[in-house]
């Protein structure tokens, strides 16, 4: 191969193992990694069981933009234990209430021809600077951090070539929602998304960042882009031109899969419940009554997307019938958006502004009402994710939201022109944008001395047993098509205190599904010694948090029998020690029911020789074999048999330092 593209470039230049054979296991080098709150309190506990010294990552961060609501001891605890864990291994430490991750990742860190591995699925947004971006669960990252290389299956590269430009009153965020139109939440699982094309000049580097963030959304590995002149434009706005290296694909590459957007053709777009696909014009479903519109969240995070949001309401007041919610990116953004002017206009408006994190798009507040509509700016729109159990939540660009916190009702922004006279407000990016760089804390030269700072809320990891060769357990839950993160264990304001003390967060499990899941779930750990779950397609599509798998695991889950697996996910299980099974027959997916006894024998055998895995299903005194199969390396076949990644790393320690 003599022409490459940009991401084809970005694997060769960091490829330790293998080869860049789509489907086949490479293992590469990690230059950067971030964390986040949520995640991050895990990941911290992972570090410190595999006893590391310090980051051997060129850059890692530990962000608190997750659990910023101090409704008791919980969350306060978590970030003085994040901010002595980063102190002791070697982090930077972004304080609570500087900012959300990924675009303060990308003001700050972000620099083009890098790797950054993130434990929060929305890492992919970094490939808006030319990086090679992924979020993956947080043992993957504590192991890339420990300075072992990232082991992902060589993704297909798709090609995406935008032509022409951008529409007034259509915006970066109705481009992404366009892909998810046309590709759903499966459309982009083993798939890089490139984007290439003259259309690139309409995008910003943070419009890039809206479009790559939302990749996440598709199931892709990761969105890239070149960097260009937009590329270091952004980084000199930063403050950081020297950063910039442009990267751009040869001339004559060639791309596994390819399509064309024509920008002048895309109208304002909405995602309606319950699922970021569900892909419409905003024109089809206008007329409907909101009761909230959210502006902000990593999905929508650049200066420019609150400005045009405060233009729109410039001079008028939101609808008496809406709570417009204003949730600014960082600190830096609200000094910003004060110097423009957005906030005053916002504020007179009747938005509520709160603290700069991710808030609503987590389900950290701003729970909407029931049985009403919200629209928001964020990536995900899953069941009960916003804190209501009838929740009806859109997704939409800034233009619309605002819009529509006009109107009282879903409104189409092109017809602001018609209703108020409107022109379509252009924005001008500031050529250097105010720098606040006074919450973040540099790690110290040795850290070593560092005792790390543990509430009571805060436990260490628990044991976890090795692969069984003879199972007998129940079929706890059968489930349908993508079942996301948020439905095997929900986020929001109730749970997500509980994320570094795994028994307690294991009440939780499934819990949005089937709120008996955790008592029949103790009641066959103790009675067959575990259990298994059942699904269909896209299984545990969403976010990268692993504790959609430790949960599951502390509670007994042996294996998930699924038709298909979201990337993050099914990786997440290999680290914890449960085996990801897949149906060979439709049929076989039919036949197997909540409630049905399995018996495995000879499993771990079974396993290591690889090809088809029978389990004996045992129903109404009778039986049947059903055949499954998995697709795990040697590698990931080592880690499960030892019962997962930390018992794998305590074991190479055990080695490199006998007693």
């Amino acid at each position: 191969m003599s022409a490459y593209n940009v991401a084809q470039k970005l694997i060769k230049s960091h490829l330790v193992r293998g080869e860049m054979a789509p489907g086949t296991e490479i293992g590469l080098k990690i230059d950067q990694a971030l964390l986040q709150d949520a995640t991050g309190t895990l990941v911290q506990l992972e570090l410190e069981a595999m006893q590391l010294d310090k980051a051997r990552t060129e850059v890692a961060v530990q962000y608190v933009d997750h659990n910023l609501l101090q409704t008791d001891f919980k969350n306060a605890d978590d970030h003085l234990f994040l901010k002595s864990a980063a102190r002791k291994f070697g982090l930077w430490y972004s304080r609570p209430g500087n900012g959300v991750s990924h675009p303060v990742h990308m003001e700050r860190f972000g620099k083009p021809g890098k790797t950054l591995l993130g434990s929060d699925s929305h890492t992919c947004a970094g490939g808006s600077l030319g990086m090679l971006a992924i979020g993956t669960g947080g043992l993957d990252v504590a192991a890339a951090i420990a300075g072992q290389p990232y082991f992902v299956k060589m993704p297909r590269i798709m090609g995406v070539r935008l032509t022409g430009k951008l529409p007034k009153w259509v915006s970066a965020k109705d481009v992404i929602l366009e892909m998810l139109r046309r590709y759903d939440v499966k459309g982009g699982v083993g798939k890089i998304i490139e984007y290439y094309g003259d259309g690139l000049a309409e995008l910003s580097a943070m419009d890039r960042h809206v479009i790559a963030n939302m990749g996440a959304e598709l199931g892709a590995t990761t969105t890239v882009f070149p960097s260009d002149e937009e590329t270091r434009r952004f980084l000199k706005s930063q403050g950081r031109v020297n950063d910039f290296v442009a990267l751009a694909a040869d001339k004559g590459c060639t791309y596994d899969l390819e399509d064309t957007i024509v920008l002048d053709d895309l109208v304002p777009l909405i995602a309606k419940p319950t699922s970021p696909g569900n892909v419409v014009p905003v024109r089809e479903v206008a007329g409907k009554a909101i009761s909230q519109a959210v502006i902000g969240s990593s999905a929508n995070p650049g200066l420019r997307d609150f400005w045009i949001a405060g233009a729109i309401v410039k001079d008028r007041t939101v609808s008496e019938e809406v709570s417009l919610d204003i949730n600014p990116t960082s600190r830096q953004i609200i000094q910003n958006m004060i110097e423009n002017r957005a906030f005053a206009h916002l504020i007179k408006a009747g938005a509520r502004f709160h603290q700069s994190g991710c808030m609503g798009c987590i389900g950290m507040g701003q729970a909407p009402a029931s049985g009403t509509i919200s629209l928001r700016t964020m990536p995900r729109n899953f069941p009960d994710r916003s804190g209501t159990k009838d929740d009806q939540v859109y997704l939409c660009s800034p233009e619309t939201a605002a819009a529509s916190a006009l109107t009282g009702k879903i409104t189409d922004p092109r017809d602001l022109e018609a209703l108020y006279g409107m022109e379509y407000p252009r924005y001008e990016a500031p050529e250097l944008e105010i720098i606040n760089t006074e919450m973040l804390v540099a790690p110290p030269e040795d850290g070593s001395s560092i005792t790390l700072q543990k509430g009571p809320n805060i436990s260490s990891l628990p044991d976890f047993e090795p692969l069984k060769q003879d199972y007998e357990v129940p079929v706890l839950l059968k489930m349908g098509d993508h079942i996301s993160t948020d439905e095997i264990l929900k986020a929001g304001a109730e749970v997500l205190p509980f994320r570094s003390n795994i028994p307690e967060i294991s009440k939780f499990a499934y819990t949005v599904i089937d709120d008996t899941f955790y008592d029949r779930a103790m009641e066959a750990r103790g009675t067959y010694g575990g259990h298994i779950v059942v699904a269909g397609d896209n299984y545990a599509q969403g976010s990268s948090r692993e504790h959609a798998a430790i949960a599951p695991k502390y509670l007994g889950q042996v294996a998930v029998i699924a038709k298909s697996y979201a990337r993050i996910a099914w990786q997440n299980l290999v680290n914890f020690g449960i085996l990801p099974l897949e149906f060979q027959r439709e049929e076989d997916y039919s036949f197997l029911l909540q409630g049905d006894l399995v018996r495995f024998k000879n499993l771990r055998d079974a396993v290591k020789a690889g090809g088809a895995i029978t389990v004996h299903v045992l129903k109404d005194g009778h039986g049947r074999e059903v055949h499954l199969s998995h697709s795990l390396s040697e590698r990931q076949l080592a880690i499960l048999l030892k019962g997962g990644v930390v018992n794998d790393f305590k074991e190479k320690l055990a080695v490199q330092s006998p007693r």
